[in-house]
């Protein structure tokens, strides 16, 4: 996925390089990059340092301020959770960024995905669907972290109760993540890890050179 800007020359740059020199704070390459912002819900493609270019230009053009693609880069960045790209993004939003329902909204979203509170964050998802619509694979990326936290939490967890982590996802689904993590189902539980994996006999060797030993010993005398 590579953009390319026009500079004022007439030349022509990938948006990555762009990024990387003082042009990324021209407003002339603020709609290139917001279109790029929304190529990046489409197409479940993640550029953090892109979305952080446009909170920062519009902070330096406050009247070119779009909500909508303020909506999306804050979403996205949900999506790469436990990353802290979210607090990264919102150091940079304006007043009337931050005064915005929508966004104080995803910003409580985000509050509940760091407290791991993930029943409670899907239901309140349920309640704005209209949220994540336009973020192709958002589900899943948040899910993806649910797995993370449950894999270095759990040895064995209940069926149900994972299910209900992952959004009370159907039983094919829930068979895709086991699946995909190697967990194991037995019963009514699923294996996340055994003990022994997680626990392994580590052999330390201390190597004291008596240089090191001799302020000491002398203090002793």
């Amino acid at each position: 996925m590579v953009h390319y800007v026009k500079m004022e020359d007439g030349k022509v740059m990938p948006i990555q390089e762009m990024l990387k020199s003082i042009e990324r704070y021209n407003p002339e390459h603020l709609k290139v990059i917001e279109e790029y912002v929304e190529e990046q819900a489409r197409d479940n493609q993640y550029d953090l340092e892109a979305n952080l270019a446009c909170l920062k230009l519009y902070q330096f053009n406050p009247h070119l301020l779009n909500l909508d693609i303020t909506y999306i880069i804050l979403l996205k960045a949900l999506t790469n959770f436990p990353h802290t790209d979210f607090v990264l993004c919102k150091c940079l939003l304006l007043p009337a960024q931050m005064n915005d329902e929508t966004v104080k909204e995803i910003i409580y979203l985000a509050d509940i995905l760091e407290k791991c509170d993930f029943a409670l964050f899907w239901t309140r998802l349920g309640k704005h669907p209209e949220y994540f619509k336009k973020i192709n694979g958002f589900n899943d990326s948040i899910r993806k972290f649910v797995c993370h936290v449950v894999g270095i939490t759990f040895q064995t967890i209940e069926r149900g109760y994972l299910s209900r982590l992952l959004g009370n996802v159907e039983d094919n689904v829930l068979r895709a993540w086991l699946k995909r993590y190697g967990w194991k189902e037995e019963g009514g539980l699923v294996t996340i890890a055994t003990q022994e994996d997680n626990i392994k006999t580590k052999h330390i060797t201390e190597k004291i050179d008596f240089e090191n030993l001799a302020p000491l010993m002398a203090n002793c005398l």
